[in-house]
């Protein structure tokens, strides 16, 4: 089928779009559609824009981008954290167009408004132009709804959005055990690789818990390591490593099972010989069990978790999406360290990081290509589903309700799209 949607009409029956264990190509395709999907997703969901460490005191700030407009995430003096929109109230000029740093507040390039941190309107040059009854309180930055989990901060446009606490669910025991891979030190950012794929941005979404894919799309990877660290991800026959569904379209897709728990040790597990110099450097001044669960945490967590609509916190780093256009994505693939913790630790972790995800690295290009594929196919036969059936037959119930099937399954898809569905059509 094809369709062609006026994203303000509240009648398109999108619910004839997602039927569970398939959906219309036009979700790839259909400009009307990613229009549709900025207003009634982006716009109005919890969408993640930074992490603490990435501000980590008054007056830092970054720049992000929700949907396709752009805003500014700080930390002010009282500490809290703000996210304004980065628009002028005067003239509609960006107020901030350096991507990170430190600033006592934004002031507007063109016409010199100037906003303190939190976004109220501190000054206005030559004010006797303006009627008297003009109040600088009237007209501070549009600040967003902000809330933060385990270190994540989100924002929404939506002040009537659910807490965050609710929308992430049984997310946030999976948030919990991701950041045990700080073995005892915070978390902390260390690095980005920004790219685009000509895609649209579930393809994305899709891919971070699809286990299916990575043998076959990663075999220059798995070619490319260690045998330890190509036995470790090998999970196609281990009936350990599943997925499940946790609600909210939020899945994770355990793929390391003996790694899920990093403060759980049976001692079986054997350090790879390849970190030998670092158990060497970490003993002359850390006791043996420390050293080994540091060490235990160098490949991150043994799952990929995936939180609807923007972000993945996968094994050890953050991927975040940004939709540019019906086919084209940005994606971020944020590097992780331990914050305080070993230098040579930290920079292991970054060549780890890089020798899959970044701009040289054997997974990002592998990864790029099979998206930028699949939105060419999706052109052709346009009435075609896109199938997203594996492992139906054998999806369960877990002890915690959650549905739940094998690692190569797409069980994390159905969640996806069945909360997709729920926001297309305001289905609550």
């Amino acid at each position: 089928m094809t369709t062609s949607l006026d994203p303000t009409t509240t009648d398109t029956n999108f619910a004839d779009l997602a039927t569970g264990d398939r959906v219309d190509g036009s979700l790839y395709t259909d400009p009307d559609m990613f229009e549709a999907e900025l207003e009634r997703i982006f716009y109005r969901t919890w969408v993640w824009v930074a992490h603490e460490s990435e501000i980590p005191e008054a007056g830092s700030y970054k720049m992000a981008t929700i949907g396709r407009q752009p805003v500014i995430v700080n930390r002010d003096r009282k500490g809290n954290f703000n996210v304004l929109l980065n628009r002028c109230r005067h003239r509609g000029a960006s107020v901030c167009e350096v991507p990170k740093g430190k600033a006592n507040g934004f002031t507007c390039p063109y016409h010199s408004w100037s906003y303190a941190l939190d976004g109220r309107l501190r000054g206005i040059p030559y004010p006797d132009g303006y009627d008297e009854n003009l109040d600088k309180k009237d007209l501070p930055l549009q600040s967003l709804r902000v809330e933060s989990y385990a270190g994540m901060i989100f924002a929404s446009f939506n002040p009537d959005v659910e807490p965050l606490d609710d929308f992430l669910g049984d997310a946030k025991v999976w948030i919990d055990l991701f950041m045990k891979q700080g073995a005892g030190y915070p978390i902390k950012t260390q690095g980005e690789h920004c790219f685009r794929f000509r895609g649209n941005w579930k393809i994305q979404l899709e891919n971070t818990t699809d286990g299916y894919h990575f043998p076959i799309v990663h075999r220059s990877w798995m070619s490319s390591v260690d045998a330890e660290t190509a036995d470790m991800l090998s999970f196609m026959t281990d009936d350990n490593a599943v997925t499940h569904a946790l609600g909210n379209g939020h899945s994770v897709a355990i793929m390391v099972p003996e790694h899920v728990d990093l403060d759980h040790d049976d001692g079986t597990e054997k350090i790879q010989a390849r970190f030998d110099h670092i158990v060497e450097e970490l003993s002359k001044t850390m006791p043996a069990d420390k050293v080994r669960r540091i060490v235990r945490s160098m490949h991150g967590a043994g799952f990929n978790l995936n939180i609807f609509p923007n972000v993945a916190m996968s094994m050890s780093f953050f991927r975040v999406l940004r939709p540019i256009s019906v086919d084209e994505t940005e994606i971020r693939h944020i590097a992780l360290g331990m914050d305080g913790g070993p230098e040579i630790v930290n920079r292991e972790r970054l060549r780890i990081h890089e020798h899959f995800q970044g701009p040289f690295g054997f997974g990002s290009p592998d990864d790029s290509e099979a998206w930028d594929r699949v939105q060419r196919g999706s052109r052709g036969a346009p009435g075609m589903p896109i199938m997203v059936n594996r492992g139906l037959n054998r999806e369960a119930l877990d002890s915690n309700g959650h549905r739940t099937s094998h690692v190569t399954d797409e069980t994390g898809m159905r969640e996806a799209y069945a909360m997709w569905k729920r926001m297309m059509t305001d289905e609550h």
